[in-house]
């Protein structure tokens, strides 16, 4: 068995063991919520329902629409603002990974490794994967592209589903099974791999640049696990992500170097802006870094425990759900709870997504709920 192929094993220790915390009794409990007086003013404008969603999934605002997905293979778009429905397919089997878009064709990926590609709702064609999958696809230039718990990635025509290419890091040690990094900087594809951010060729899969984010820490190769992690934030030039249980760092994507990198353990990816990264360590303690230094901003710990999701950041505040469906929306300039308003009692399971003025919140239970902060 390969180091690769045996990170089907810490793939484990990825999502479960190195969580260590998350399933012991000895977990801390939540801080109890604050009293907060709204500062602004924010609704609920429209709730749906899917059957769930038990896996990590990532939604996509294209085209003034949500693309999602759920568990049991459902994949719907809704028009952001009024909640209507746009379109509705199934993949045919249970997902482990989704939701990607481009507006046109939606891809998911299914616990038998098949990736599964609609056009606005219609499957279109699946190809089978080699290994397991719990990265969102991309979907751009109409190609598709998947990344496995590997790391290796593949790029298919999003026409006919040909395989165009494989690009795979050569001795990659262990990875995790939580879901890597996919982005697009103009004409380069990124992606994850190990602690490094890697710019590919999307054309021909070849290496255009790789800038680690950290150095590996640690005794053992389980300790030492860093992988980029999901959701990435790109803000111009800058491209920004998480290393798990590690570190928090930009890279200026324009001239492939780093910018800064900070020590901050957490499994969640970050949000931000042009001015500020937002992100939440393994304690929930919540933190801004300022986007040119990455000096620190501020720090909230009246959110301690409480299983939060990657942020969003839209306009004046910075958008958090949390283990039990609550949606806290900080000041993005101190970190002071502005607004906080419930779902249906189920974890947060994806960072908030925007689309216009929407922001759009995803259930463990399935609920979407669509809120209008003003």
């Amino acid at each position: 068995m390969s180091r690769t192929m045996s990170g089907l094993v810490p793939l484990l220790l990825a999502g479960l063991a190195l969580l260590g915390a998350c399933s012991s009794t000895d977990k801390p409990k939540p801080t109890p919520l604050e009293s907060v007086t709204p500062q602004i003013a924010g609704r609920q404008v429209w709730s749906a329902r899917l059957d769930g969603v038990q896996f990590p999934l990532q939604v996509v605002a294209r085209e003034g629409t949500f693309v999602v997905a759920s568990t049991g293979g459902t994949v719907a778009a809704f028009d952001a603002q009024s909640g209507r429905e746009a379109w509705r397919g199934e993949a045919g089997s249970r997902l482990s990974a989704g939701v990607g878009s481009d507006g046109r064709f939606a891809a998911v990926v299914t616990q038998n490794n098949d990736l599964v590609v609609l056009e606005r709702g219609r499957k279109s064609w699946t190809a089978q994967l080699s290994s397991r999958t719990t990265t969102s696809p991309l979907v751009a230039g109409e190609r598709v592209f998947v990344m496995g718990v590997d790391r290796v990635v593949h790029a298919f025509d999003a026409l006919d589903g040909r395989r165009l290419w494989t690009y795979r890091r050569a001795g990659e040690p262990l990875t995790l099974a939580q879901p890597g990094v996919l982005g697009v900087y103009k004409d380069t594809l990124l992606v994850g791999q190990g602690a490094s951010l890697v710019g590919l060729d999307p054309l021909k899969g070849t290496l255009r640049w790789d800038v680690p984010i950290t150095s590996p820490r640690g005794t053992n190769e389980v300790e030492r696990l860093n992988d980029l992690v999901a959701p990435l934030l790109r803000v111009g030039d800058m491209v920004c992500a998480r290393a798990f249980q590690n570190a928090v760092g930009c890279v200026a994507a324009n001239t492939t170097s780093l910018r800064w990198s900070r020590l901050g353990g957490g499994q969640q990816g970050i949000g931000g802006d042009a001015d500020l990264v937002f992100g939440a360590d393994a304690s929930d303690r919540v933190t801004a870094w300022k986007a040119a230094s990455g000096d620190t901003a501020w720090n909230n710990e009246r959110l301690l425990h409480r299983g939060l999701s990657a942020p969003l950041s839209t306009g004046r505040t910075v958008v958090f759900g949390d283990a039990e469906g609550q949606v806290h929306f900080l000041s993005r300039d101190d970190g002071k709870t502005l607004l906080r308003l419930p779902t249906d009692g189920s974890a947060v399971v994806a960072a908030p997504v925007l689309s216009g003025t929407t922001v759009l919140v995803v259930t463990r239970n399935g609920g979407l709920f669509a809120f209008r902060p003003e």
